[in-house]
């Protein structure tokens, strides 16, 4: 790991600063996380890493996983799964808690399964989603648990595909729903804005052959400008909780609440905490988009050096109404590898606030940089071996 400490950075940051704490928050959630996706700044933090029974929120995964598999073209929206008898007789009735009201042996869409499962929270949906990608649910888990890992949840695990309580096999921290969060807000941005907004969805009937509509039970949404999902979730072990994003004038937060009392007690604090963090925070630019911010060493290149540029516009996130002196320094394992691709992500930009509080934001290769030649590399070889 290469350091440098970037100096010039220091001038580009707010004149007049001032020292101010960090905004408080009184909230009756036992578990609350929030980060501002813009900076990375963590916002608010209590017992994050505490491992908890996710209820319905391990749907978020079970969407995750099928959004990966769209993009990469290993599943399509229009594609049509078919509903066991078993699975019917298994996740309906009121025993089976939230429901898309699947019927045995209809044929349904990934398109209508995944809004059963984002809107309606149904637990069928998700088994027959599962059961259709996987062939079982406990196969479908294992690619949960893969997936989880690649994209860094490091202390959760899925034994189910809908997060029905399994003594205890089950298991997320609220930092991991909110990496879960941004990792589908950043990675599927087109799938997450046509799934996770959606206010009401018809599926099913009645004895008396009305369609069934059931509302999104996201509390922010349209409750909090630009509120756009994500999830809620009950059981009795788990209590209340509900994972959360909006976005507002460019700036994105995610937030995490758990072991609430109720659902009226959930919508509350979700309500507060968002708006406590747009109206008690507020963001500074401090890099412009495509700015050279420094110039990092490449190793067997046909360059001998790559400019790390911002790949956009980055901000910090201050409490509201302050301006206090930051430092910056770029971090990124060097000398860089070659090859290395234009608008590759291969440093970090850390910006500290006087009391402690880091924000990492990415930087970018500026150019292609190809591997070295034959006399390039003996070159290279040839001036490592004499330091």
């Amino acid at each position: 790991m290469k350091t440098l400490i970037v100096a010039p950075l220091v001038a580009l940051m707010l004149a007049n600063p001032s020292v101010a704490a960090a905004p408080q928050f009184q909230t009756a959630a036992p578990i609350a996380y929030m980060e501002d996706l813009s900076s990375g700044a963590v916002l608010y933090a209590r017992d994050a890493e505490r491992r908890m029974p996710p209820a319905s929120l391990a749907k978020m995964m079970t969407v995750y996983v099928a959004f990966d598999m769209v993009r990469k073209g290993e599943l399509k929206l229009d594609q049509m799964m078919t509903v066991r008898p078993e699975t019917w007789a298994k996740w309906h009735g009121p025993a089976a808690g939230s429901t898309m009201f699947l019927s045995s042996g209809e044929s349904v869409s990934v398109a209508n399964l995944l809004y059963g499962i984002v809107t309606l929270s149904g637990n069928d949906a998700c088994v027959v989603l599962a059961e259709g990608i996987s062939g079982s649910e406990q196969a479908f888990t294992e690619r949960m648990n893969r997936t989880a890992a690649e994209i860094g949840l490091k202390n959760s695990h899925f034994g189910t595909a809908n997060g029905w309580p399994d003594n205890g096999v089950t298991y997320v921290t609220a930092h991991d729903l909110a990496d879960l969060a941004a990792a589908t807000i950043t990675n599927h941005p087109a799938l997450y804005k046509q799934f996770y907004s959606k206010r009401d969805f018809t599926w099913g009937k009645t004895m008396g052959g009305n369609a069934i509509t059931q509302a999104n039970r996201d509390p922010i949404l349209g409750r909090v400008a630009g509120a756009d999902g994500l999830k809620t979730g009950h059981t009795e072990e788990a209590g209340y909780g509900f994972t959360g994003s909006a976005e507002q004038g460019g700036r994105r937060l995610v937030m995490v609440v758990a072991g609430l009392t109720s659902s009226a007690q959930r919508s509350e604090e979700s309500v507060r905490f968002m708006e406590w963090g747009f109206r008690a925070w507020s963001s500074k630019p401090i890099v412009a988009k495509g700015r050279k911010v420094e110039t990092a060493e490449v190793q067997m290149g046909d360059s001998s050096t790559v400019g790390l540029v911002a790949p956009k516009a980055l901000t910090a996130t201050l409490p509201a109404g302050t301006s206090p002196n930051l430092t910056a320094k770029v971090v990124y394992n060097g000398p860089i590898k070659a090859p290395i691709k234009a608008g590759q992500h291969i440093a970090d930009l850390v910006v500290s606030t006087p009391d402690g509080v880091t924000q990492t934001m990415p930087l970018v290769a500026d150019k292609d940089v190809g591997t070295a030649g034959f006399f390039g590399r003996a070159w290279a070889g040839l001036t490592g071996f004499f330091g």
